[in-house]
């Protein structure tokens, strides 16, 4: 054997060698994951959708990886305060983030976002399925979305509708409402939904566009009215109320809540966190919160599926949004 070939054998062994330590590195530190508590940041305030489902699921991830699962409520412009707090994080799987749908919006709503929801994040798992509700107050006279439409054809100055921030899904949700309806509304943004609820129920706003989770105990206890439910089908936790389409105007896109950590996570842990989320997520009392709020479990997906299908709504919800015209300065 020459000089060459010998050299070269030992760079393939060596290379070899090193490709093999590198994977059982990898696996030793997913075996080793976690070591210490994990802080799940989510990007709005306490007491809204995102906030309840993050409180409960940390509970549950406790349980299942054996560290603290610690939440932090970060909250401001629509969900980017947070995020971008994640995405400037140590990859190592101790910095999570739950957050929902205006993630996915950003880029198309904010002019200059400080962070780019596919590049600088890891996508771990989607939990749900989250619709939107319009409602109203409980005394009301709007009992329908034919009746807002009515009122605001009449007068676009009678109607203003609350969200929890300006680019935001409901916000998208509204404006969209709007241009296919053919009638006029006043956008008031808040901050979060627990924060309009004041102006929802004195009557000082007509309606209110928010998540279905926050929303659902309110409805249920008589305090609000909903008039109709974004998504493709109705929910579960309300048979009787149509969704915007079958109530005539034809929308029919969804959000959702996700898991992600920063950009650059390693595989092994990503991986170990998915299928951590993928059993609580199938645990019955999770599963029960999600459907007695209005919103619904989906079918386990590895990362990378959850990736690919997280890029396509990037695409959608940001079609929704320039069609709207909606932007943030």
């Amino acid at each position: 054997m020459t000089k060459v070939t010998t050299r070269r054998s030992a760079l393939m062994l060596g290379l070899a060698a090193g490709l093999a330590l590198g994977g059982f590195a990898g696996l030793v530190h997913a075996q080793a994951y976690p070591a210490r508590p994990i802080k799940l940041v989510v990007p709005f305030p306490a007491g809204g959708g995102t906030d309840i489902v993050a409180r409960k699921l940390a509970e549950h991830l406790r349980e299942e990886l054996g560290q603290p699962v610690i939440v932090d409520n970060k909250a401001g412009a629509s969900g980017n305060i947070g995020a971008d707090s994640v995405a400037r994080s140590a990859p190592d799987g101790y910095t999570l983030m739950l957050t929902s749908a205006p993630f996915a919006i950003a880029p198309a709503v904010f002019k200059n976002p400080s962070f780019d929801p596919v590049k600088d994040f890891t996508p771990v798992a989607q939990i749900a399925s989250v619709p939107l509700l319009v409602v109203t107050r409980a005394e009301s006279p709007l009992r329908s979305i034919a009746d807002l439409v009515a009122v605001a054809k009449k007068d676009g100055n009678a109607i203003s509708y609350a969200t929890f921030g300006n680019g935001a899904p409901p916000h998208l949700v509204g404006e969209r409402m709007k241009s296919l309806g053919g009638f006029g509304m006043t956008h008031v943004p808040y901050k979060g939904g627990q924060a309009a609820l004041p102006d929802i129920l004195s009557g000082q706003i007509g309606v209110a566009i928010m998540d279905v989770v926050s929303m659902t105990p309110l409805i249920k206890a008589g305090r609000l009215r909903a008039l109709a439910i974004t998504g493709p089908v109705r929910s579960p936790a309300f048979p009787d109320l149509p969704t915007l389409s079958q109530a005539g105007i034809p929308f029919d896109t969804v959000g959702w809540y996700a898991v992600f950590g920063p950009a650059g996570m390693d595989a092994a842990v990503t991986a170990r966190l998915n299928g951590a989320l993928n059993k609580v997520m199938a645990r019955p009392d999770m599963r029960s919160l999600l459907i007695d709020s209005g919103s619904m479990p989906v079918e386990p997906q590895t990362p990378a599926q959850w990736a690919a299908a997280f890029k396509d709504n990037v695409q959608v919800w940001g079609r929704v949004a320039r069609e709207s015209g909606a932007s943030v300065d």
